[in-house]
């Protein structure tokens, strides 16, 4: 175990705002050092201005991509460095994925939580090399899987000593080309596990393999899905942004442009508020 870390995902924890809302925000892979601060300097000014608990995502390696050929990032040595420079730089916490059990430890010495893509959410392995690591851990819920079954996964990480857990909902594929949302799942996770909800509301909109050799998307649904899931009780969101998706190297056809960012969050907390009231 590389130490426990202090709880970002429950309400009070680390970074903390005055909303119980969180935002997970970044591109969807390391870019050039000048590119991730600005992302993540728009980001963090957005999570001052507005009081919600935000981690800075992206990813050091894309080991699904849907080509041989697609841009994966700049693997772990350059990816962890960069993601240390983002945090020096903006004081924002850092989240990233592991793909393989032998990158838990190095990598949740480098960030402050780690995440389990949704492919990967039933590997029994990594996910105990995550919960080993006392890191908060993000498991993103596999397309074919029913959001009671994630408590597998939830099992799996508690019994290797993870503690702060959050469930992010992507959607579901029925069929193929296009991932559905099913609402229920937020309040079905939360009240089989216990543990927080997110959205990832870029994902959501992803068209697998829509381009051939690289997934396409719907970006325009991002804000109207996410208005949706925090109506339907989601404690926090997952999006990719860039200042120009059409040149990211990864997920560009389903990402939201940074220039969108602050009117999503605070559309989200306004529907939150409309319900706690």
């Amino acid at each position: 175990m590389t130490g426990a870390a202090p709880a970002f995902f429950a309400p009070g924890g680390a970074n903390d705002g005055s909303s119980s809302f969180f935002l997970i925000a970044g591109p969807c892979v390391v870019e050039e050092e000048a590119l991730n601060v600005r992302i993540a300097e728009h980001v963090a000014a957005i999570a001052t201005r507005l009081g919600v608990r935000t981690l800075f995502k992206a990813s050091f390696d894309k080991a699904n991509r849907s080509s041989a050929g697609s841009a994966r990032g700049p693997g772990v040595g350059r990816g962890l460095d960069a993601l240390a420079r983002v945090r020096e730089a903006t004081g924002l916490p850092v989240i990233t994925d592991i793909h393989l059990p032998e990158q838990a430890e190095a990598v949740a010495e480098a960030v402050d939580a780690v995440q389990i893509p949704a492919f990967l959410c039933r590997q029994t392995d990594l996910l105990t090399a995550a919960g080993a690591t006392g890191k908060p851990v993000n498991v993103k819920k596999g397309q074919w899987m029913a959001p009671e079954h994630i408590g597998g996964a939830v099992e799996k990480l508690r019994a290797a000593g993870a503690g702060d857990i959050a469930l992010t909902e992507r959607g579901t594929a029925f069929g193929y080309g296009r991932w559905v949302v099913d609402m229920r799942s937020f309040d079905v996770m939360r009240e089989s596990t216990g543990c927080v909800t997110v959205f990832d509301a870029s994902h959501a909109v992803q068209l697998p393999g829509g381009m051939g050799s690289a997934s396409g998307g719907e970006p325009r649904f991002i804000e109207t899905l996410a208005g949706a899931a925090m109506a339907a009780g989601a404690d926090g969101l997952f999006v990719e942004v860039h200042p120009d998706p059409s040149v990211a190297p990864s997920d560009g056809a389903n990402m939201l442009p940074l220039d969108r960012l602050e009117a999503l969050v605070e559309r989200c907390l306004a529907v939150q508020a409309a319900l706690d009231r």
